[in-house]
């Protein structure tokens, strides 16, 4: 029998990446460390974390507003991609795939709408920093 291989959505710098190169950037679904427990790689069973290690990289490598975007688009894409093609009678049942779509638009919404701190850790130069309290327009000024 003939199987056809779920195919995924990623840069080209991912796909050239070795293996271990990538173990160091992506961390599946969350954001790491403790927190990675709330958001779950499984939805309703179904492993999704090829999805979310993929937008993980496109957030390590973007450098603008508009990669992020991609990166938060291309995500779901592979989402539904996963949930769409997952093998098995049952991954094909109505109400689980409602369900998963669900989850996978509530991921989605997410990191576009939180996934900004993600996105720009560490891309900020030092040399573009300055204190809070020194940021403001009339900041320093006599009488201010």
């Amino acid at each position: 029998m003939n199987v056809i291989q779920m195919q995924l959505y990623a840069p080209a710098s991912y796909i050239a990446a070795p293996p271990e190169t990538r173990l160091q950037v992506v961390n599946g679904c969350g954001p790491g460390g403790w927190k990675v427990d709330l958001v779950p790689d499984r939805m309703w069973g179904l492993d999704v974390s090829p999805a979310c290690d993929i937008h993980d990289w496109m957030y390590v490598v973007g450098l603008t507003l508009a990669d992020k975007e991609e990166a938060d688009r291309v995500f779901l894409n592979n989402l539904l991609r996963l949930i769409d093609s997952a093998p098995g009678w049952h991954n094909q049942l109505w109400l689980l795939k409602r369900l998963r779509r669900n989850r996978a638009r509530f991921y989605y919404e997410a990191v576009q709408h939180f996934g900004g701190p993600a996105f720009w850790s560490g891309k900020n130069q030092q040399t573009n920093l300055v204190p809070a309290s020194s940021a403001a327009a009339g900041a320093g000024q006599i009488g201010g």
